[in-house]
């Protein structure tokens, strides 16, 4: 039975050791060089993971890369472009403000703005339209609605009297 477990334990050891990319690195800049560029690009197939996080063979890939520039002392900049070349700009979680991502970049901002002035103008509306919600009748229906009333006065059996 002990010598099961122990070839449970050996097999584990091989298969965790298999789970995660292991780069080495000379220095602790470079790793953390490497693990920053790799949160800020995104994989192409798994389209919302990082390449750091997802497991598909082109962000594996695209790791190797980085550690491969990393390495060779490539700046950040360089290493960027290079990947945005490679894979266009959809790898980039934060794209670069430019004239064509000018939209992208801004969009959220003028949705809030006009969010918020549409709100202030529903607001202002209703406090000025707050006074004025009895409608306005004319002489002849308000005529109308004074005999409806003075008709309705009639005496009525009240709750007391059933008593």
């Amino acid at each position: 039975m002990r010598e099961i477990g122990l070839l449970f334990l050996i097999l584990l050891s091989g298969v965790a050791h298999a789970v995660g990319d292991t780069y080495p690195f000379d220095n602790d800049a470079d790793r953390n060089r490497f693990e920053t560029l790799t949160q800020e690009l995104r994989c192409p197939k798994c389209q919302n993971q990082s390449i750091a996080d997802s497991l598909a063979p082109i962000a594996a890939d695209m790791r190797a890369e980085v550690h491969r520039l990393v390495q060779q002392g490539v700046s950040n900049d360089a290493i960027m472009t290079a990947m945005t070349s490679r894979f266009g700009e959809f790898v980039r979680y934060r794209p670069e403000l430019e004239k064509r991502t000018l939209l992208l970049w801004f969009t959220p901002l003028i949705v809030v703005v006009v969010g918020i002035v549409a709100v202030t103008i529903l607001v202002i509306r209703s406090r000025r339209s707050a006074g004025t919600n009895e409608p306005v009748l004319s002489k002849a229906d308000r005529a109308r609605l004074d005999r409806l009333l003075d008709a309705d006065e009639s005496p009525r059996d009240t709750p007391s009297q059933h008593s």
